[in-house]
């Protein structure tokens, strides 16, 4: 055997910088390990010249536990040390790759720091675990005393509730909870949203759930990226789940973003979802006609706009709604927009309200909903139009022409 040579150096590395404890304990090779460890000469904290890690580090990054229980038997290894490429330690790469039994050996050691974070991000163990939606070995680190749940990381101030939040890994949600020292609404440094916040934008109805048990979660935080309550997001998205639960909490469902003026009502109607105005709707103290600052328009003139009419239904079926408010940008009503993309449902719709006026012409061409319907070619419009006995078939635009022209 080679290593019965008294010419053999065990500690010299290739042309790589790798030692042969290095290659062996990145390729999990237990018995040559073994067989290493055991020359009194050899070093086995040596890192290799590449990435700078130690065989512990390669050993626990792979998820070898045998190897790892064979090095951390030596006195003279430290379950610390970090990577110079990385800065990260033995226990943060097995949290990160979520190799349960090798974080069980680390945390073991008396001497293993479990919130070593990395030197290029800050991210913690648990914070690699917890973004990766490893519960098991969240669970292990939890279990430590000193471990320290809130530690953001150095990049965008995520912690590792942010984390396991925005990915929807309830488990790993549930465990950082249930600690006594977890603060469930802080927000990143980015965008300032917090767990809530993350979780309603990403549709994590389980995880919203949790987080709302708790008294100590606003769920009327805003961002400061888009001004947004979590209430809008999951409105936005469609997320009745979401909305349901957020609504249960009887806190204000006309927040609107702080940029546009846009309310949940007001998102939900634009992208057409039914089950969500429904729920806002359900509301008495909901506010139908509020119109956004940017182009002063109303959830209807959005669902009319798109041609959704489940949605419009529900919105003309409260008598509180305004059938007949324009936008600002461009003066057109819901039944022009209605009339000129050819959505004969929402039209007749909203022909049978008796406040609706047929005859309110855009600012920007001058222009009636039959002339519009017309342009398009929307017989079906034009005909339910032209059987209105108020309807005005004459009316110029800016232009001078007609419907008929």
């Amino acid at each position: 055997m080679l290593l019965e040579r008294e010419d053999i150096n065990p500690n010299t590395p290739d042309s790589n910088g790798q030692t042969p404890l290095s290659w062996a304990a990145q390729g999990g090779h237990e018995r040559v390990v073994k067989l290493l460890l055991e020359q009194e000469d050899i070093n086995p904290s040596t890192a290799d010249i590449g990435s700078s890690q130690a065989p512990l580090s390669w050993a626990a990054r792979v998820g070898c536990e045998a190897v790892v229980k064979l090095l951390l038997e030596r006195e003279d290894i430290n379950p610390n040390t970090v990577d110079a490429l990385c800065g990260r330690s033995p226990l943060s790469w097995a949290a990160g790759g979520g190799h349960e039994r090798v974080a069980k050996l680390l945390l073991e050691r008396e001497d293993t720091n479990p919130n070593t974070p990395d030197t290029r991000h800050g991210q913690t163990p648990l914070w690699w675990a917890a973004k990766g939606g490893h519960e098991r070995v969240a669970k292990l680190l939890l279990e430590r005393e000193d471990t320290d749940p809130n530690i953001p990381d150095t990049w965008h101030g995520l912690t590792p509730l942010l984390w396991a939040a925005e990915g929807g890994h309830e488990g790993v949600v549930e465990l950082l909870l249930e600690r006594e020292d977890i603060n469930p609404d802080t927000a990143d440094t980015e965008y300032h949203g917090t767990p809530l916040w993350w979780a309603a934008k990403g549709g994590r109805e389980r995880v919203v759930e949790l987080l709302l048990e708790r008294a100590d979660v606003n769920p009327n935080t805003v961002d400061t990226s888009y001004s947004q309550t979590p209430l809008l997001w999951a409105a936005q998205g469609g997320n009745e789940g979401v909305v349901k639960l957020l609504l249960g909490r009887e806190d204000n469902p006309n927040t609107p973003d702080t940029r546009y003026g846009q309310t949940p009502l007001w998102r939900a109607a634009k992208g057409g979802h039914e089950g969500v105005t429904k729920l806002l709707l359900a509301r008495e103290d909901i506010d139908l006609n509020t119109v956004d600052t940017k182009y002063g328009r109303t959830p209807l003139w959005w669902a009319a706009e798109g041609g959704h009419e489940g949605v419009v239904k529900l919105l003309l079926e409260r008598g509180d709604a305004n059938p007949n408010t324009v936008d600002t940008l461009y003066g057109r009503s819901p039944l022009l927009l209605a009339a000129g993309g050819g959505y004969l449902g929402v039209v007749r719709l909203l022909l049978e309200r008796e406040d609706i006026n047929p005859n309110i012409v855009d600012t920007s061409y001058g222009r009636s909903p039959l002339s519009w319907a017309a342009d398009g070619g929307h017989e079906g419009v034009v005909k339910l139009l032209l059987d209105r006995e108020d309807i005005d078939p004459d009316i110029p635009g800016l232009s001078g022409e007609t419907a008929l022209v």
